[in-house]
């Protein structure tokens, strides 16, 4: 399409811009990124497209939701390349701010995360969320769009901001759109760029021991310890080391469920080599997930 995105660098420009777009009508879709694109982010991209009369991607590292200063600097940039994909796809705005405009100094204006974000990724990333409900809350703030694109590749975070918008009753629709995977079935991040070339071979195990769960739910066991003995195990045979958490859950409340009678979400967060990569499914009786073409 190539159509040239506007480039926002401060919030002010930004109301400018909003207002242009706003004089066209119709509903305008928000795509929060931290950059570093790859196509789970642009599948967001699409769908704000294809549902919505003006599209705004917003590109900014969130140094909040880091838990140490080192991973925070590994994160990979490249906004040039960034905007590239961005103008290729269409998109009418992008704001992409200095620290200093969503953080000024004195920022005191935290936002502390529901109650769902208390297990999994919160226990293993203090103050991870509470970094992701303030940046989210304040974007939500500066660009009041009508809905906003989210990736169920996070799961947990996805839920996290439901809960939020509900409890502060922000207008905004969340829509949770699918993991986009690989050819193998491992699911695009951008951490994936930290994987060696070996582990990176191994790491598309971690979405055939998923699979491997469904199928063992589907043959009818429904008990979450014995899925997620034979899952760990699974993943250890497979050169996945260290376990930050393998959990069956509420798709909702993600309060763990011992037994599995109706859908639930398995939650997987593992370390491959130096890399730590997480994935999810949907368990259910009647249903089993499957890699999208």
């Amino acid at each position: 399409m190539n159509k040239q995105p506007v480039l926002v660098t401060n919030s002010d420009q930004l109301d400018e811009q909003l207002a242009l777009l706003r004089a066209g009508q119709g509903r305008l879709g928000l795509v929060p990124t931290m950059g570093a694109l790859h196509d789970g982010h642009l599948s967001l991209v699409r769908r704000s497209l294809e549902e919505c009369q003006a599209t705004v991607v917003t590109i900014f590292v969130n140094p909040a939701q880091f838990n140490n200063d080192k991973d925070r600097e590994d994160y990979p940039q490249d906004l040039d390349r960034d905007l590239g994909l961005l103008a290729q796809a269409g998109v009418d705005l992008i704001f992409a701010p200095p620290q200093s405009d969503i953080y000024p100094d004195g920022f005191a204006d935290w936002v502390e995360p529901p109650r769902v974000a208390d297990r999994w990724e919160g226990e293993q990333r203090p103050g991870h969320f509470r970094g992701v409900c303030t940046v989210v809350r304040k974007l939500f703030q500066l660009i009041p769009a009508e809905i906003a694109y989210f990736g169920e590749k996070d799961y947990q975070q996805s839920i996290v901001i439901k809960h939020l918008i509900d409890q502060m009753a922000i207008p905004i629709e969340l829509m949770i759109c699918p993991i986009v995977r690989e050819q193998d079935g491992l699911a695009m991040s951008t951490r994936n760029a930290y994987l060696s070339s070996s582990d990176r071979q191994q790491a598309s195990a971690i979405w055939e021991c998923l699979q491997s769960a469904g199928a063992m739910v589907l043959e009818g066991e429904s008990s979450s310890p014995v899925i997620i003995k034979q899952l760990t195990e699974e993943l250890q045979a497979a050169c996945f080391t260290q376990f930050d958490y393998v959990a069956i859950v509420d798709p909702q409340t993600l309060d763990p469920q011992e037994r599995i009678e109706g859908p639930v979400r398995l939650l997987v967060a593992a370390r491959l080599g130096t890399t730590r990569l997480i994935d999810n499914c949907l368990l259910s009786p009647g249903e089993r997930e499957t890699v999208a073409p």
